[in-house]
C-alpha cells in the first residue's frame, strides 16, 4: 500500500482551494494547501469582495443627490484615499479569518509556488511532497492585449489599489468587471469613456439587460463608444493618449483593461505529468472535475467554465464530498444565479430570450417584461428605471430566465432563483402573492406577453 504524506494537495488558497480544503478536512482527511500570494485570493482580496466595497461607497454619492428630494439638506464629498484605506483594512481582516479557518479546520498552509514534478508529487518552498489527491485552484489573472503602450494600461487589480482618483479613465471591455468599475469611477467623480469591439455591452447576457443597462449608464454621463478597437496607448507627461484602429484618439488619466481574464496554469508543471489544456488556457475537466491525469483534479476559474466564485466553492466541496465521505457530488451548473454590480445592478438566472428561441423556436417563448421608475425616484427626481423580465417556455410553462436591472436586483434574483431551479411556471408566479410595495412584486404581476 502506497503511503502519501498528505491525502489532498490543494495548489491555490482561494476561496475554491480553501472551501474544498476544509471540507476535505471535516472528514478527516490529511491536508495541506499552497498559497504564492495571500491567503484568500481573488475573490476576497482583488475581485468580487473590494470592489463591491467600493461599489458600496461610491455608490453613496447617487444616495446623498437622492436625499435631497425626500427634503435633507446634503453635501458632502469623496476622500478616494481613506475610501481605498478602508477597504484595504476589510480586505485584511478578511485575510486573517481565512488563515483561520484553515487553523480550525487543521489544514496545514504552505507559503510559496507549487509546481507537480510527478503523479502525486509537488514541489513547494523547498519540499517535495506526496499527496493522494492533487486539487488546482490557482484561478486566473486579467488579460493584457500585445499593443504598442500597454505598459502604460491597468487591469482590475490595479484599479483597486489606486492612490489617487484619476480624472478621466478610459475602459477597454465591456464585461461586467468593465462596468463595474466604470459605475465606480464615475460615481466617484471621473469621466468615463468606455471601448468595445461589438456593438453592445455584456456579451452572453440577455438582450434587455444589455440594452436597458447602455441606456442607464448613458443617462449617468458613461460615453460608450461601440465598435472601437484600441490600436495603442500612448503617454504625453501625465496625459495618456488612446488611439482606435479608426484612428481617433482620446486624452486621458488613466487606462484599464478589461478584455477578459486567463486561467492562472503558468508554472505548474502540467506538460510534465499530462494534464490537458484546452485551446482557451483551461485545464480540461469531467463532470467530476477530474483532468486527464488520475488523481489530479481542477476547480474553479483555472477551468475556464464558469468565472464565479460560488461555482468554484461548489466544485471543490464536491471533490472533498466524492473522495472523502462516499458522497458522489458533481456539481450541476445549470441555472447558476449571477449578479453584475453596475449602477444600477443587474441580476440573472436561467435562459437568455436568445439561448430560448434557439432551443424552443421563436414562438416556443412567451416574454414578459416591464419597465417602470421605482417609487424611490419619485420624490428624488432620478431619471433612473428598472427592467424585469421573464422568459418563458410555451409549451410548458416553466420559466426558464430571469432578468433584472434596478435597485437590489443581486438580492431579488438570488430569490428568484430557487423557483427557477425548482422547475417552476408562470402559473406558479402568478398564484404568489405579491409584496406591496416593492419592485420584486413585478415579478409575479407581469401578465401580459410581449415580444421584442
Amino acid at each position: 500500500m502506497t503511503s502519501f504524506d498528505y491525502d489532498l494537495f490543494t495548489i491555490g488558497a482561494g476561496s475554491g482551494g480553501v472551501a474544498g480544503s476544509r471540507r476535505a478536512a471535516s472528514y478527516g482527511a490529511r491536508v495541506a494547501i499552497a498559497e504564492s500570494w495571500r491567503i484568500g485570493g481573488t475573490c476576497v482580496l482583488r475581485g468580487c469582495v473590494p470592489k463591491k466595497l467600493l461599489v458600496y461607497g461610491t455608490h453613496f454619492a447617487h444616495e446623498m443627490e437622492d436625499a435631497r428630494g425626500y427634503g435633507w439638506t446634503v453635501d458632502g464629498s469623496l476622500d478616494w484615499g481613506k475610501l481605498i484605506a478602508a477597504k484595504n483594512r476589510e480586505t485584511d481582516r478578511l485575510e486573517g479569518i481565512y488563515k483561520n479557518l484553515l487553523s480550525g479546520s487543521k489544514v496545514e498552509p504552505i507559503l510559496g509556488h507549487a509546481k507537480i514534478v510527478a503523479p502525486n508529487t509537488v514541489e513547494v518552498a523547498g519540499r517535495t511532497i506526496t499527496a493522494k489527491y492533487i486539487m488546482i485552484a490557482t484561478g486566473a489573472k486579467p488579460e493584457l492585449p500585445a499593443i504598442p503602450g500597454i505598459e502604460h494600461a491597468i487591469t482590475s487589480n490595479e484599479a483597486l489599489d489606486l492612490p489617487s482618483l484619476p480624472k478621466r479613465v478610459a475602459i477597454v471591455g465591456g464585461g461586467f468587471i468593465a462596468v463595474e468599475f466604470a459605475g465606480i469611477f464615475r460615481s466617484a467623480g471621473s469621466a468615463v469613456t468606455i471601448f468595445i469591439r461589438g456593438e453592445k455591452i455584456l456579451r452572453g447576457f440577455d438582450i434587455d439587460i444589455r440594452d436597458h443597462l447602455t441606456s442607464e449608464m448613458t443617462k449617468q454621463g458613461i460615453a460608450i463608444r461601440p465598435g472601437s478597437k484600441v490600436a495603442r496607448i500612448d503617454r504625453d507627461g501625465a496625459v495618456l493618449r488612446v488611439t482606435t484602429e479608426a484612428g481617433d484618439t482620446h486624452e486621458v488619466d488613466a487606462v484599464l483593461y478589461a478584455t477578459g481574464r486567463s486561467p492562472n496554469t503558468g508554472g505548474l508543471g502540467l506538460d510534465s505529468v499530462g494534464v490537458h489544456v484546452d485551446k482557451a488556457g483551461g485545464i480540461a475537466v469531467d463532470e467530476w472535475q477530474r483532468t486527464t491525469v488520475p488523481d489530479i483534479y481542477a476547480v474553479g476559474d483555472v477551468t475556464n467554465r464558469v468565472q464565479l466564485t460560488p461555482v468554484a466553492i461548489a466544485e471543490a466541496r464536491g471533490i472533498a464530498e466524492t473522495l472523502f465521505n462516499a458522497n458522489p457530488s458533481p456539481t450541476d451548473h445549470g441555472e447558476i444565479p449571477s449578479a453584475v454590480f453596475s449602477q444600477p445592478p443587474c441580476g440573472t438566472v436561467g435562459m437568455t430570450q436568445e439561448a430560448a428561441e434557439r432551443q424552443f423556436g421563436v414562438d416556443g417563448v412567451d416574454i414578459y417584461r416591464a419597465t417602470f421608475r421605482p417609487m424611490k425616484h419619485t420624490l428624488s427626481g432620478r431619471d433612473e428605471r428598472t427592467m424585469m423580465k421573464l422568459v418563458v417556455e410555451a409549451e410548458t410553462g416553466r420559466v426558464r430566465g430571469v432578468h433584472m436591472v434596478g435597485s437590489d436586483a443581486p438580492e431579488i434574483i438570488q430569490g428568484v432563483a430557487i423557483a427557477v431551479k425548482a422547475g417552476l411556471t408562470k402559473k406558479d408566479f402568478d398564484r404568489t402573492v405579491a409584496i406591496h410595495p416593492t419592485a420584486a412584486e413585478e415579478f409575479v404581476l407581469m401578465r401580459e406577453k410581449v415580444k421584442r
